[in-house]
């Protein structure tokens, strides 16, 4: 036994945490450690086959495990919005949430609210869920949000989110998309822990580093298959990477700690750390998920 492995996590116990793309990789890794823990897991999943699919693993390993479905896609503002009204009009409990659904596209799409789709689900897929959920958490204080993000992080170009004027990438088709949103989340994370202030709620994000998942092949493409398949190689369990995220929702040795960027348990320096940079993403954030006369889609 390790040092790891002597972490209480009972800070979850009889608590409700919610988990975004739970239905594979990350996601259910995560879903799966915290209903181990005895929290009460709401998975929330595109696809209602694979859900129930993923609910039933969970419950075959964890004798006596609570598990609730949500369908939700994550890109779609009206889908996120939809799923905030039910979870509040059920009158349920929510003590965590843990943001991962995310994609990576080899070609540039869109989402059905006109917004390029890597930035639709990995950047306002997080801020439109965690707005919704938001009056829930602080209710049930105290909560925590954990944002899963990623050490590819770079690039972030606030006059340019929609990649209109950039070149989507021949060589590296997506990277560079996939790599904003990745700082974006970090600044985002910092920007909620101070709003969040003292409502007993926090937020960090980790990275899970090299990480075997699905992600990559669900890219498309050429390069998709070839990371997927050389990731294989190089790259530790979804249960490795989920760990970060699950000691960061459940370990009760961290209450109160908020605002910090985290790898293997560790916090770590982030270069993005700006106040003002922080403000106006969130002000851009919030003018792409306004109601639809005010949304803005290409201009950004």
């Amino acid at each position: 036994m390790t040092d790891r492995d002597l972490v209480d996590f009972g800070a979850v116990r009889g608590k409700t945490c919610m988990v975004t793309g739970a239905s594979d990789g990350i996601g259910f890794a995560a879903a799966s450690a915290l209903a181990s823990a005895g929290a009460e897991v709401v998975l929330v999943v595109r696809d209602e086959g694979r859900g129930r699919a993923a609910a039933d693993r969970i419950r075959a390993a964890h004798a006596g495990a609570h598990i609730a479905l949500e369908l939700c896609d994550v890109s779609s503002q009206a889908q996120i919005r939809a799923l905030g009204t039910r979870y509040e009009a059920s009158g349920r409990p929510l003590h965590v949430l843990v943001n991962n659904a995310g994609c990576w596209n080899t070609t540039r799409k869109q989402s059905v609210d006109g917004i390029e789709l890597t930035w639709a689900t990995n950047m306002l897929g997080y801020f439109v869920l965690t707005r919704v959920v938001e009056p829930v958490l602080r209710r049930c204080a105290p909560g925590r949000v954990v944002s899963v993000g990623s050490g590819l992080a770079e690039g972030l170009d606030l006059d340019d989110i929609n990649f209109v004027r950039r070149p989507w990438g021949r060589i590296r088709p997506g990277v560079a998309a996939y790599a904003q949103t990745s700082q974006a989340r970090r600044m985002w994370t910092y920007a909620l822990a101070r709003r969040l202030g003292d409502a007993g709620v926090t937020a960090n994000v980790m990275n899970p580093n090299n990480t075997r998942t699905g992600a990559f092949k669900k890219g498309g493409g050429v390069l998709g298959w070839l990371v997927h398949y050389g990731n294989l190689f190089v790259s530790e369990s979804a249960e490795h990477g989920a760990d970060t995220a699950v000691w960061l929702a459940a370990n009760g040795g961290i209450d109160g700690v908020t605002g910090k960027y985290w790898e293997k348990r560790k916090e770590q320096h982030c270069p993005f750390r700006d106040t003002v940079r922080e403000d106006e993403l969130w002000a851009v954030c919030e003018r792409m998920t306004a109601p639809s006369e005010g949304r803005v889609q290409v201009a950004v």
